[in-house]
């Protein structure tokens, strides 16, 4: 016999949003006010009480972010205390690696900006291990943006071409940028422009309809140590050389950005930030969503378990993949919509299971070609 009785379950399919942490840096640097602090920035932020109403690296690099990114710019930054140098005038890493790691307490975040110069190797590599570090410690993929001092004193722009080319050289590294501070400001004003909600993270820096940047530093052209201005031949050469630089076009005005260029290696997917970012963003939902299926039988290796499962991993490519519409021009998603085939769910063995997924970026002019002909036949 039974006894009549009704249970009632709750099921979490896990189908809600997430926390979006697209658009939200990390700026690390010195100073002196609220030191050893990660404080919450926003648009309506009292930089003065915050970072101090003195000059410094750190608050010019931060007030150029903010008004990079415009409306709902949201931002943590961590302060710590003035640097004391090693015997051979080098800041050490430590101490910035540790507060990027004090930092993860309260900031989960896309992008890390290291708002003092970066005058190393060794302070490039601490960075492309931080990236791992936060992947394998929180599961978070965060890029790296490193400030890199501008030219010494009397040092000509081939002198310092020179010796950025050896900073660079031989680093592979798909997750940092370098940005010559040569205006000043150049790490914020990236940094704010990759945060500009007016456009998608699939978007480059050097989009020019996005506007010209400002807060660069100085309102003149950048001199070197002898006084020579600097022109596009020696920003081309930086960014020939992986930086990531400011430019303009003759007869256009206004001062904006070349390519967000990484340390990847040469033809690899990665060399420009976009790329990582569009990728770094579906890993992290994909992980959530792969965090609720440990253990859970529903997915396994039967053919219908498998189409259903194909379809819950494609959720995140098909958000990423919404497209809009105004005034009849079309914006793309973030990538394109996920294809047959672009995800695949295979079992090693009876506890073990790979899932393999496809991101199609949308292609992105940054060289136009037009040619033009002159017809001189008579109307018929």
């Amino acid at each position: 016999m039974t006894w009549p009785n009704i249970n009632v379950n709750q099921i979490n399919r896990f189908n809600g949003t997430t926390t979006e942490v697209e658009r939200v840096v990390l700026f690390v640097g010195y100073g002196k006010t609220n030191v050893g602090k990660t404080l919450a920035l926003n648009t309506g932020s009292d930089l003065d009480k915050s970072l101090g109403d003195t000059d410094s690296q750190l608050k010019a690099i931060v007030t150029a972010a903010a008004s990079n990114a415009g409306q709902n710019w949201f931002a943590f930054v961590h302060v710590m205390a003035e640097p004391k140098k090693d015997a051979e005038g080098y800041i050490p890493d430590a101490d910035w690696m540790e507060a990027v790691k004090l930092a993860q307490n309260v900031a989960s975040v896309e992008g890390v900006v290291l708002a003092f110069d970066a005058a190393t190797k060794a302070t490039i590599n601490r960075a492309t291990e931080m990236r791992a570090t936060l992947q394998a410690n929180y599961g978070r993929f965060v890029w790296f943006a490193l400030a890199v001092g501008g030219t010494e004193k009397n040092e000509a722009w081939e002198d310092y071409l020179s010796r950025m080319a050896v900073l660079q050289d031989g680093i592979a590294s798909p997750g940092v940028q370098l940005v010559p501070c040569l205006w000043g400001n150049e790490p914020g004003v990236l940094a704010g422009r990759l945060c500009n909600r007016s456009v998608t993270i699939a978007d480059s820096p050097a989009r020019v309809a996005t506007g010209a940047v400002t807060a660069l530093g100085n309102d003149a052209l950048p001199l070197d140590g002898t006084g020579a201005e600097i022109d596009l031949a020696v920003l081309q050469a930086l960014e020939a050389n992986r930086f990531s630089v400011p430019m303009w076009y003759h007869d256009f005005d206004g001062i904006y950005w070349s390519d967000g260029r990484t340390l990847d290696v040469e033809g690899g997917d990665y060399q420009t930030i976009e790329n990582v970012r569009i990728v770094d963003k579906a890993s992290r939902k994909v992980r959530l969503r792969a965090i609720p299926k440990i253990a859970d039988r529903s997915l396994n290796s039967t053919p219908g378990s498998i189409a259903a499962h194909i379809t819950y991993f494609g959720k995140p490519l098909r958000e990423m993949a919404t497209t809009s519409q105004i005034n009849g021009v079309e914006f793309p998603g973030e990538v394109k919509p996920p294809k047959e085939g672009d995800i695949t769910i295979n079992w090693v063995n009876n506890v073990k299971v790979q899932i393999f997924i496809v991101v199609r970026p949308y292609e992105s002019a940054k060289e136009i070609g037009v040619s033009i002909e002159l017809d001189t036949s008579l109307e018929s």
